[in-house]
């Protein structure tokens, strides 16, 4: 392991926005309270000499593997089935443009993380100070816990699926993933990351088995990628936004700068970083393509199936006993392509699980610096998002719809998020004090920032959308 890293003490650490960028090297400047997860940074072996592009490549690939997966979670499934069954292939532009902006995101966060040895949360506690940073932590811990909660409402209704848990049972039986994380831990973090891609894998396979049964229209397919003015209509515009804030996860930025940093690299040797910057990017371009086909799998599922029988599919228990139903999926449905879909539901909520646990980590060690056990981190944050859908499930019987909704409106923390997010994000990999030669050229900072403004207010029209509907409600 390398043990050239440059250590400050807490007061060094207020000066540390004048040394981040005055080296050629960029040499780690280390906050007060560690390095970024530092149980498991540097841990992870590089080639340190010459070596081929594969070789470099397989060292660095798997931080993007554990990124992607916040781009297929439970929370993405029904925007994009649904869009699929009530548009056909109209949506498939919307989302090729959301993954190509999620690149451009993780692009800058990795880079973040490997240039100044610091996380994204930690970048913002330095340059905005203690109280900004509390309140910024607040905001980013409700997103982490609206994802949790869309975790845990996968999960449950996944065994129910399979083995006929009640949701009630299940939701409690979610608790029991701290043993999972408690096991990860001990096995070392490359492990952990090949699991993620496991995962991956299987819902991947999946879904292309259930497509190809589906055989959708490729020609039509193919012309979804093309953006169309049909988008703008009323309906096709909310269910386009859906896709969007359900793709672009603000966790994400927080949880990639850190876990690039578990490469063991000479952070002293400009070659290596750029090395590390290079390849990082090859690794998360290479998850987040994977993660679009996924998601584009999703959509052309719903448009080759349902498209015509929209109405209605909007749970995950519909989706499910409607692959199974002739009269819904026509000729090709049957019991297998329900159960997989099951499965991979199963295999969703796992891999979110696992991410989760490190970015509520990442938050609370960059933002407040405080730092507690990783299983009790996990038990504290799953008991707590527990509790409204324990509530929801008992007070409406253990309805499914009910668990959907409260699943929907749990999106509005993360479209609060996402912002508070991405704008320190682009300001810090556009700065040049801050990142030296690494700093964002010129039209692709302008390209974020436009992205920023827009998705800033897309989000917002989804938050007073579904702020409108929770009211309507009461």
């Amino acid at each position: 392991m390398s043990t050239n890293r440059t250590a400050t003490t807490p007061v060094a650490a207020a000066d540390a926005q004048a040394s981040i960028g005055s080296h050629e090297a960029h040499p780690l400047i280390q906050t007060a309270n560690g390095r970024s997860l530092e149980e498991i940074n540097a841990t992870v072996a590089v080639p340190k000499n010459k070596a081929s592009f594969w070789k470099n490549l397989a060292a660095f690939s798997g931080p993007g593997a554990l990124v992607a997966v916040g781009y297929m979670d439970p929370g993405n499934w029904i925007t994009s089935i649904g869009g699929g069954a009530q548009y056909g292939y109209l949506l498939m532009s919307v989302v090729l443009i959301s993954s190509l902006i999620a690149m451009m995101l993780q692009y800058m966060s990795a880079k973040l993380g490997i240039v100044t040895g610091l996380d994204l949360a930690q970048a913002t506690r330095l340059h905005t100070g203690r109280k900004v940073s509390f309140i910024l932590w607040i905001c980013t811990e409700l997103a982490v816990m609206a994802t949790d909660i869309a975790e845990v409402i996968g999960g449950a209704i996944a065994l129910k699926l399979l083995f006929g848990i009640p949701l009630i049972v299940g939701v409690g039986l979610t608790v029991l993933d701290v043993l999972i994380l408690l096991l990860l831990t001990h096995v070392g973090f490359r492990r952990i990351e090949a699991i993620v891609s496991a995962l991956i894998l299987v819902i991947m396979l999946v879904f292309v088995y259930e497509v190809i049964l589906a055989q959708p229209n490729v020609p039509a397919m193919l012309e979804g990628f093309i953006p169309s003015k049909q988008i703008l209509g009323n309906g096709q515009l909310t269910m386009a936004l859906g896709i969007v804030g359900a793709t672009v996860m603000p966790h994400n930025l927080y949880l990639h700068s850190s876990i690039v940093q578990t490469r063991d690299f000479d952070r002293d040797d400009d070659k290596q970083v750029a090395n590390a910057v290079r390849f990082a990017t090859w690794d998360s371009n290479i998850q987040l393509s994977a993660a679009f086909v996924v998601n584009c799998l999703l959509l052309v599922l719903g448009a080759a199936m349902f498209f015509g029988h929209g109405e209605g599919l909007d749970t995950f228990t519909s989706l499910y006993n409607a692959l199974g139903d002739q009269s819904i999926a026509g000729p090709v449905a049957s019991g297998l392509l329900s159960t997989l879909f099951a499965v991979a539901l199963l295999a969703s909520g796992q891999n979110s699980t696992i991410t989760g646990t490190l970015t509520g980590q990442i938050v609370m060690e960059g933002f407040i610096r405080m730092r507690i056990p990783i299983w009790l981190r996990r038990l504290v944050t799953r008991v707590i998002s527990i509790i409204p859908v324990l509530a929801c499930a008992i007070i409406f019987g253990g309805k499914e719809s009910a668990l959907d909704s409260l699943l929907v409106y749990s999106q509005v923390f993360l479209c609060v998020a996402l912002p508070i997010s991405m704008i320190p994000l682009v300001w810090f990999t556009s700065s040049r004090k801050i990142m030296g030669k690494y700093a964002n050229a010129k039209w692709l900072a302008i390209l974020a920032w436009i992205v920023v403004v827009a998705l800033t207010v897309l989000n917002i029209q989804l938050l007073v959308q579904d702020i409108g509907e929770l009211l309507a409600l009461l």
